[in-house]
């Protein structure tokens, strides 16, 4: 019997490429990677012929435009990736039978919020991104109602451009910076993102619906690049600033934490806690310092 396959499209990501890293782990399956240049999911015909020539059995949606601020100048584009073409690639699945796992963003909330995010409580995006990404939702659900949605929040890897990333360099560039302290999450490294989708579907258990993964813990992005700052045992200073004090294009949620309880419990998962998963990140990227 031959290995069933699995699409991973928006290869080129920091999560699809935290799919390609860990892939090896799954031999039962034969992985396919689809770069944003490999295959347009705005075009129906392209997509629908693509399957029809590879008969996947999975498929992971990890595509999306991602420039939160950009979309807001950048509407049309922000809707058509993460909207029209989730669409698109979600009918497809529905027709040739595979079996599809989408992922979102804690941007479909609109972070007034005190407690948790629930999967069933009530949506409502406050920018472009966010607008964008519920649309996808919605049209992922509308086509494929036997599809997976995992929303995510405040990803970083070894991989892309990120905030770890980011806090690394200007952290040797600068000696003090300033980093808001009045918004609320949990970071997610895609590594464990993509670890987790990769049991879900090795698991054997297809439960259709919404689900939240981040890493365990709460923390402000304050907290998180002192924490990055300690780790590497940089001297740089790390001030805290409002919200205001830091105006871009995109308004952010102020409060994005998720429950995870439900992906906890239905596919058996153990998410690890946010710093314990950073170091681990770090240590990827060879900037912890030596042990004397």
């Amino acid at each position: 019997m031959s290995q069933p396959i699995v699409l991973v499209t928006g290869a080129n990501g920091q999560v699809g490429k935290e799919l390609k890293a860990l892939h090896g782990n799954f031999p039962q399956f034969r992985f396919v990677f689809a770069s944003r240049e490999d295959l347009k999911l705005h075009h129906f015909g392209l997509v629908e012929n693509y399957f029809i020539g590879l008969r996947p059995q999975y498929c992971i949606n990890c595509a999306a435009y991602t420039a939160v601020d950009k979309a807001e100048s950048e509407a049309d584009m922000a809707f058509l990736v993460n909207g029209e073409a989730v669409g698109n690639l979600a009918a497809v699945c529905r027709t040739y039978h595979t079996q599809l796992i989408h992922l979102s963003t804690d941007y479909v909330f609109d972070g007034e919020q005190e407690q948790p995010y629930r999967t069933d409580d009530a949506t409502g995006p406050v920018s472009v991104y966010g607008r964008s990404k519920l649309l996808g939702e919605q049209r992922c659900r509308a086509e494929a109602p036997d599809s997976l949605i995992i929303r995510t929040a405040w990803v970083y890897s070894e991989f892309g451009n990120n905030f770890v990333k980011t806090m690394l360099r200007l952290m040797h560039e600068r000696p003090a910076i300033n980093v808001v302290n009045d918004q609320v999450g949990a970071p997610t490294y895609a590594a464990d993102l993509a670890g987790a989708v990769l049991h879900i579907i090795a698991s054997g258990t297809w439960e259709p619906g919404i689900y939240h993964y981040s890493n365990k813990g709460r923390i402000s992005w304050y907290d998180f690049a002192v924490a990055i700052r300690n780790a590497i045992g940089s001297a740089c200073v790390v001030n805290p600033i409002p919200t205001s004090d830091y105006p871009t294009p995109a308004r952010r949620p102020r409060f994005s934490l998720l429950d995870c309880s439900r992906i906890e419990e239905v596919y058996g998962l153990r998410i690890p806690d946010w710093n314990d998963s950073l170091l681990r990140c770090l240590h990827r990227l060879e900037v912890l310092p030596q042990q004397q």
